[in-house]
């Protein structure tokens, strides 16, 4: 059963073509990892296709879409703004109530922020802000997972660490991902993305390091 197909999708820019025509399937319980250099069409495509995917889907843009000066609990708990009533968001942002604040307090511990729960996200570094808005997909509890770049800031143990808790949180997604070890450790599936096309869609079981260097 596909949890999210698209087909001939295109985008252009300024009366210039940057991506596509291209069609994708992505099938319930499939984790796909898009690669490719820079300015290939990566953060365009999961643009698109966070358009064309449901309600339930939680998406993780390149700029985090995070509010500065609200804290790091408001931030995350906007994540399921849309199941809770004006009144009770409106509560939550004067007086988080106690069964937010522990759900919330739990992904942050999980991601190695557990002490900053209340401090403002714009006084967070660039790895943290990145974890806030990880925290903030985990909380929303989504269908399915489109994310761009979800641990570019952060070094190797610590990005592990954040797809280990991404891959448990959301069984199907599709994420950007530069780094072709992680791409290749935590997806299915990887669909290699060139001047706007899909230039390689091979199960990850079947590809190297050096099958995607091409795309580079």
């Amino acid at each position: 059963m596909a949890a999210l197909e698209v087909s001939n999708l295109s985008a252009s820019y300024g009366g210039e073509r940057v991506l596509g025509p291209l069609s994708l399937s992505l099938a319930a319980g499939e984790r796909v990892a898009l690669v490719g250099q820079s300015g290939a069409g990566k953060s365009t495509l999961l643009s698109l296709l966070y358009d064309q995917a449901g309600s339930g889907t939680a998406f993780m843009p390149q700029d985090l879409g995070l509010v500065d000066t609200l804290s790091v609990f408001h931030n995350v708990y906007m994540g399921q703004l849309d199941r809770h009533s004006a009144i009770y968001s409106l509560i939550n942002l004067l007086f988080p109530l106690q069964k937010p604040r522990g759900e919330v307090q739990t992904i942050l511990d999980e991601l190695g922020l557990g002490d900053k729960l209340r401090e403002p996200t714009g006084e967070l570094s660039g790895g943290q802000r990145q974890r806030t808005a990880v925290a903030r997909a985990l909380y929303q509890q989504g269908s399915m997972l489109l994310a761009d770049e979800p641990v570019s800031a952060l070094d190797g143990p610590l990005a592990r660490r954040i797809m280990d808790a991404l891959s448990r949180g959301y069984p199907t997604s599709v994420i950007a991902l530069h780094d072709v070890d992680l791409a290749l450790a935590y997806s299915d599936r990887v669909v290699g993305i060139q001047d706007g096309h899909i230039a390689l869609d091979e199960p990850s079981s079947r590809l190297s390091t050096a099958d995607l260097q091409p795309l580079y």
